[in-house]
């Protein structure tokens, strides 16, 4: 059912219990990993416009693709390589477009990503990457709020995810 599995990532706590969930699903199916990291581009105006805008220096870029390259080292192992030809890559660009673009250039069957749960006043100045990823994704989203909900699970005949203590 999924041949390849995308797990973006910023990496916080909900990104990696979607990581958590995705070994889960990408082991009932045989499913390929590959987690993606995006590093905003210094082009894109933020909410505010462009005359806020800040451009980053050369060195600051190559700071921030030197600690994404650590932070992704630490988040597939040796054992998610082998298990499930698990990828990890580092692009820049606008999150939400990048995302997309990249899950359908790879043929991507399900993007498994955290979502942080902001409401109110948060949502509406930063808006939300998982909710453009759900809106606009050509294949499944499965969305995880936070490491609390990255218990140990499996999926049923009918391909439901249930956590262990439920079972």
């Amino acid at each position: 059912m999924f041949t390849h599995i995308l797990v973006p990532t910023d990496f916080s706590e909900p990104s990696d219990a979607a990581l958590a969930y995705a070994r889960v699903v990408a082991a009932k199916f045989g499913s390929t990993l590959h987690l993606l990291h995006v590093i905003e581009s210094p082009l894109a105006s933020g909410p505010l416009g462009a005359e806020v805008y800040v451009p980053d220096t050369p060195a600051a870029q190559r700071a921030l693709y030197d600690n994404a390259i650590s932070f992704l080292a630490h988040r597939i192992t040796p054992d998610d390589r082998a298990r499930f030809d698990a990828t990890s890559e580092i692009i820049t660009g606008v999150t939400a477009r990048a995302i997309l673009d990249h899950a359908r250039e790879r043929g991507i069957d399900l993007i498994v990503m955290g979502t942080h749960g902001r409401s109110g006043m948060a949502h509406l100045l930063m808006g939300s990457v998982a909710e453009r990823i759900v809106r606009h994704a050509s294949c499944p989203v499965l969305t995880v709020r936070s490491a609390g909900a990255a218990q140990p699970a499996f999926l049923d005949a009918n391909a439901n995810l249930i956590p262990v203590d439920a079972a």
